[in-house]
């Protein structure tokens, strides 16, 4: 509030109110301070926001680590002195994460062991997770795409919803302790994320593939054979259910906002092929050319695989999720 001087006049019995003179450095510092108190508003609103289209890799004052592990079932021999690091994939169901998966066991030095806690007893409790962790990251967990020896870096991946998030304060301290790197892959477009569930759960159960269920695939026929369902999606819930996707996401990035990360999105994968340059490089590995066998499902317009597109197509459009009806890459 304005400061005001009051004078009394004695002869001629009257107030005279008069307003001090400001300096010009006084005001200046008034403004300054204004200025600031802005400034530090706008960054904490700024920082509290989330968006999944343009989070890149994530810098964090933590430096990817690396280790010589000691397995307990096999002897490294001569690679005993490689050093190996540690990451794991964090991401959804039908995301990509299987032929993002198949992208990274295609390099010489990377062992990534696949989906491991999409069985119950492995994520019962905190300990059973821990324990696993540590046995894949002593190199004393085997699958197919086990290097053993002479593997450079060793992961797996991990759905949010396999008791992830669930127990993220211990597993995020397990991170940090142990130098996990986490590579988050998502969707930019979660409505063909959804057609792609759908189908999966339907196929779960009708095996179009000669009585077979398959989730994957590795040749067009089957692909185009898989991609004749048609699902019907909710319309009712369905912005309900792009927001809780989103929200979910936005979470993972939230909790494990202090471990060292990057974001990846699947689009990108397929459209930029350095994206995967980069991956190698955050893993800290030999950049090589990856492959993989497997082949897309659903391709072409989003018309084509959602039965009851009239009613989505109305439903998203005029909302924040309409670019979602013609998203292709």
């Amino acid at each position: 509030m304005a400061e005001f001087i009051c004078l009394y006049e004695k002869d001629s019995a009257s107030i005279v109110i008069k307003q001090p003179k400001r300096s010009p450095l006084f005001l200046r510092m008034i403004v300054l301070v204004f200025a600031m108190i802005c400034g530090l508003y706008i960054s904490s609103v700024c920082l509290k926001q989330f968006s999944l289209q343009t989070s890149q890799l994530v810098p964090t004052p933590i430096t990817t680590r690396i280790h010589y592990p000691k397995p307990q079932t096999f002897n490294r021999s001569e690679c005993g002195r490689n050093p190996v690091r540690f990451f794991a994939i964090l991401s959804m169901q039908r995301s990509g994460s299987g032929w993002f998966e198949t992208l990274l066991n295609s390099h010489d030095n990377v062992s990534s062991n696949g989906e491991i806690f999409s069985v119950l007893d492995r994520r019962r409790n905190v300990s059973s997770i821990i324990k696993t962790l540590d046995r894949v990251y002593n190199l004393d967990w085997f699958t197919s795409a086990s290097k053993n020896e002479c593997s450079a870096a060793i992961g797996f991946k991990w759905m949010l919803n396999q008791g992830l998030l669930d127990n993220h304060e211990e597993i995020v301290d397990y991170f940090n302790r142990r130098g996990v790197s986490a590579v988050f892959l998502f969707r930019r477009n979660p409505l063909r994320r959804m057609v792609s569930v759908l189908a999966n759960a339907y196929d779960r159960y009708a095996k179009l593939l000669n009585g077979t269920h398959k989730s994957h695939v590795h040749s067009p026929q089957e692909a185009d054979a898989l991609s004749r369902y048609k699902p019907i999606i909710n319309s009712t819930s369905l912005i309900h259910d792009l927001q809780e996707t989103e929200g979910l996401a936005a979470k993972a990035l939230e909790y494990f906002n202090t471990t060292r990360h990057m974001v990846v999105f699947y689009e990108d994968l397929i459209t930029n092929r350095t994206r995967l340059e980069q991956v190698q490089e955050f893993l800290n590995i030999p950049v090589k050319n990856l492959s993989s066998r497997q082949v897309k499902i659903h391709r072409g317009d989003l018309s084509d695989h959602i039965k009851n597109w009239e009613d989505i197509n109305k439903t998203l459009n005029g909302t924040e999720y309409e670019k979602f009806l013609r998203a292709d890459y």
